[in-house]
């Protein structure tokens, strides 16, 4: 246990804090256990936009007070949506901790969600959607993920679609806040110059009133999906290549394995794929490998963005360096440098509170024990060559991946294994 560490479970709810002497400031934060994978497709976006309302009215806050309340202190209020969660966060000085915890208990637990608000930011979510759209290195993940997925809800849109949003009505987004803001579903956490008991006093008292009502479900196990060859057509100056399959779950412990496998092959500049595609073939300015983890299962893979004419040898390149590794594994050598390149990230990560409150968060939110930085090192330490050598055979293999391609189709490549998705 982290000298800092400290966890308390008031009825369901769970309240945590990492206290880090010598700071001023303060990170606080609530999560709710609801995102997309908890909608119906016909409401898909729902979470996402009752995450934008909250902020709109409480019973004791204008949308104009949410909007200063901290900012008139020099602190910070955000929210964001995921697929399994919505989180609600601020950082500020600690002599206003209680206010920060204040308002985040008002958020979550008060607000008005009235039509003639809804009418207004449901045009700020379109908004948002069309940012996306207009924004192919982002719209092609999404894209991805429906096709990674297929109908399981982990391939839902967490901005949801224009039909889907703008069928959203009032009752829509109170029968959303009403299945998924419930106690059992709450996550405060708080890290920085915090006094534990304090908190969670604090806590107790602010959340007292918070609904009762079942903690949600777990998803079942995505099934495993077809490999997909995808094209996007779309007038652009670049096409946006992703590829990708799927892997495990958050809780899998060769989720560190795979972090080291996947930043030896394009996690950084001295990556393979980084060396390889842009030093010495210049054919991509952004390259890079990724992996998302989630409850039920994750995701691996690649993205690089090239000229349409050099779009066949990028992809051909990627799968070349993805043969290698699911062949050959990597070296000791690379293995030692991406050890030393993950833990320095780490270590310099936590002296921020903000990736801190979201370690800490993420303990609760996917049922795992606190592991100190020491431990989370020697996690990665332990990792082999065998290790990365069997992953990489499972999920890098060039013929397993799901490949989607957006961009101009003149003068690329067509082949009777490649759908054509409408743009």
């Amino acid at each position: 246990m982290s000298q800092g560490y400290a966890r308390t479970d008031l009825d369901g709810l769970v309240a945590l804090s990492e206290r880090m002497p010598g700071l001023r400031s303060v990170a606080v934060g609530v999560w709710v256990r609801t995102g997309s994978v908890h909608e119906r497709p016909e409401e898909m976006g729902v979470s996402h936009l009752l995450e934008h309302m909250v902020f709109k009215g409480t019973t004791r806050r204008s949308a104009r007070d949410i909007a200063l309340v901290l900012e008139r202190v020099g602190g910070s209020l955000d929210a964001y949506t995921t697929r399994e969660h919505t989180g609600y966060q601020a950082r500020v000085l600690d002599d206003q901790f209680d206010l920060a915890l204040d308002v985040l208990a008002d958020l979550v637990l008060s607000p008005l969600l009235r039509a003639e608000d809804l009418d207004l930011e449901r045009e700020v979510v379109l908004e948002e959607i069309s940012t996306v759209e207009d924004t192919p290195d982002d719209l092609i993940f999404d894209l991805h993920a429906t096709q990674l997925w297929g109908s399981h809800p982990y391939g839902y849109a967490v901005l949801g679609t224009r039909d889907s949003v703008s069928g959203l009505g009032v009752d829509a987004l109170r029968r959303a806040y009403a299945a998924g803001y419930r106690r059992s579903n709450l996550i405060v956490a708080a890290s920085g110059n915090v006094d534990h008991a304090r908190f969670v006093d604090r806590v107790g008292r602010l959340f007292e009133n918070a609904a009762a009502g079942r903690r949600n479900g777990v998803l079942a196990t995505p099934p495993p999906m077809p490999v997909v060859r995808a094209a996007v057509p779309r007038a652009a100056a670049q096409t946006h290549i992703v590829m990708g399959s799927q892997t495990f779950g958050h809780t899998d412990p060769r989720r560190y394995a795979l972090v080291l496998l996947s930043n030896a092959l394009g996690g950084g500049m001295s990556s393979r794929l980084f060396q390889r595609v842009r030093e010495e073939l210049a054919l991509a300015y952004s390259v890079y490998s990724y992996q998302s983890f989630y409850r039920q299962g994750g995701a691996s893979g690649v993205y690089v963005g090239t000229r349409p004419e050099w779009a066949d040898r990028a992809q051909s390149v990627v799968e070349e360096e993805l043969g290698k590794v699911a062949a050959e594994g990597i070296t000791a050598e690379e293995l030692s440098d991406v050890k030393g390149q993950v833990k320095g990230q780490l270590v310099l990560s936590l002296e921020s509170t903000g990736a801190r409150l979201h370690r800490l968060a993420a303990t609760a939110l996917f049922d795992e024990p606190f592991r100190t930085v020491e431990q989370v090192i020697a996690e990665v330490d332990a990792v082999t060559l065998d290790d990365a050598a069997a992953l990489s055979a499972e999920y890098f293999q060039p013929e397993k991946q799901s490949v989607i391609r957006m961009g101009p189709t003149e003068g690329t490549a067509n082949t009777d294994t490649t759908t054509e998705l409408p743009s």
